[in-house]
């Protein structure tokens, strides 16, 4: 441990700080306060620690870490505090400090500084545990596999689904043009993000083949790369999240709009600037590619201003009843709540129905659902009885994270629904 330990990510967000009332009307929010009741789990806890550490009362031990990660960034507690207190800020900034004082553990540190940068890398790796998912891993519904119990540091018994044997970037053109006889309106690059990639590249496709169809010309670039949440949102690795920031950025110069189908990839494009800009020319950059950046739903609805005639049911969806899951990244992070309503409102021969607290977390949130597996299950847990209530044939999201999530939850707790990406619905 250094004597003297800079907070110069904390410093910048102290403001938020400071806004902390101290009043705990988080603790009725937080999703893993309501699990744990322990004060370090809450908002106001971890606001307390982090004036600990800067008052020289506390260090950067490893008890202080594993507290500082405990927490899925759902913004439940900001969204609902009296005094607008954004701690994910101030979390996010102390795990970057937390990184500079003692580095990223093994073998995160290699997955995030040697792996992620490299999408060569990454996806041979990818293709390893593709075969090793079809000879170690045994099959349950459908494509999902279920991990068995000796794989405790990916979630012990986790139900996955089977990584693709093709991978989109390997399946479509980089340039993908409107069909004859449609007129082109924009250029569109489409950030495809590591799930749809590698997981479920037949998402991808129909995102393509439907935005072409509509008009857009949409750019796949092979050099773009992870968004970076893992590495600067959960593990506060600054250093690795400027790197791919930079990347996605040179991949996507020459569009008029980037469109993501992941509510996580979406926020974490957009908060390069607020986070990872330690040069004037990158705060430029970054916030400039971040203007350029739109959710898949909320493109559709406030850019391409689609008529409702455009969205007809799939066949495999008429006559379903359908509910909708707002992930944490989409609806408080970003503000998108109407736009896939009103989508999934507009396909004929489709019944919505809302479901209760639509928006409570899931208990994804990335690498915390691989670090407090059996914490993320009880949150899940919730969720599904939200689900349940509905009598939904279809849980439908815009987030693949929460989607495996989802999966996995409703298998574990027998719930016969289908859980689908919100494009899915559509022909």
């Amino acid at each position: 441990m250094v004597a003297k330990t800079k907070y110069d990510e904390i410093k910048k967000f102290e403001g938020d700080l400071e806004q902390c009332m101290k009043c705990g009307f988080c603790t009725f929010w937080c999703p893993v306060y309501q699990e744990e009741w322990v004060e370090s789990s809450v908002a106001r806890g971890k606001n307390m620690m982090i004036r600990g550490l800067l008052a020289g009362d506390l260090e950067y031990t490893k008890e202080f870490a594993a507290r500082l990660n405990k927490c899925t960034l759902c913004m439940a507690c900001t969204a609902n505090c009296p005094a607008k207190a954004n701690i994910p800020n101030i979390i996010v900034a102390a795990r970057a400090d937390t990184v500079k004082a003692r580095g990223v553990k093994f073998p995160y540190n290699i997955v995030y500084r040697c792996v992620l940068p490299r999408r060569t890398l990454f996806g041979n790796i990818v293709r390893f545990a593709s075969w090793f998912q079809g000879v170690f891993l045994p099959r349950t519904e459908g494509t999902i596999r279920h991990l068995a119990m000796f794989l405790s540091a990916l979630g012990k018994g986790r139900n996955i689904p089977q990584i693709a044997p093709k991978f989109l970037r390997q399946i479509v053109p980089v340039v993908n043009r409107p069909p004859a006889g449609v007129e082109t309106r924009m250029k569109v690059g489409y950030f495809t993000g590591c799930m749809t990639d590698f997981v479920f590249p037949e998402l991808g496709e129909h995102i393509i083949d439907f935005l072409t169809r509509n008009g857009v010309e949409v750019v796949v670039p092979k050099e773009q790369g992870c968004c970076g949440a893992p590495a600067f949102l959960g593990a506060g690795d600054f250093d690795t999240g400027r790197k791919l920031a930079d990347t996605n950025i040179k991949a996507f110069e020459d569009v008029d709009y980037i469109v993501s189908d992941c509510a996580t990839c979406t926020s974490s494009l957009k908060d390069y600037a607020k986070y990872l800009a330690d040069t004037p020319e990158r705060k430029e950059a970054y916030a400039r590619f971040g203007e350029k950046v739109y959710d898949i739903s909320q493109f559709l609805v406030d850019v391409l201003k689609l008529p409702a005639s455009a969205y007809r049911a799939a066949p495999e969806v008429k006559g379903k009843k359908v509910t909708w899951h707002d992930p944490c990244h989409l609806v408080r992070h970003l503000g998108i709540k109407d736009q896939p309503r009103q989508i999934i409102k507009s396909i004929p021969d489709v019944e919505y129905v809302e479901m209760p607290n639509a928006d409570r977390c899931c208990g994804m949130a990335g690498t915390f659902s691989v670090y407090y597996y059996d914490l993320s299950k009880k949150i899940a847990d919730k969720k599904v009885e939200s689900i349940r209530s509905t009598g939904a044939d279809i849980v439908v999201s815009s987030c693949p994270g929460c989607e495996i999530q989802l999966i996995d939850s409703t298998i574990r707790n027998k719930l016969p629904v289908k859980v689908m990406h919100i494009m899915e619905l559509l022909q």
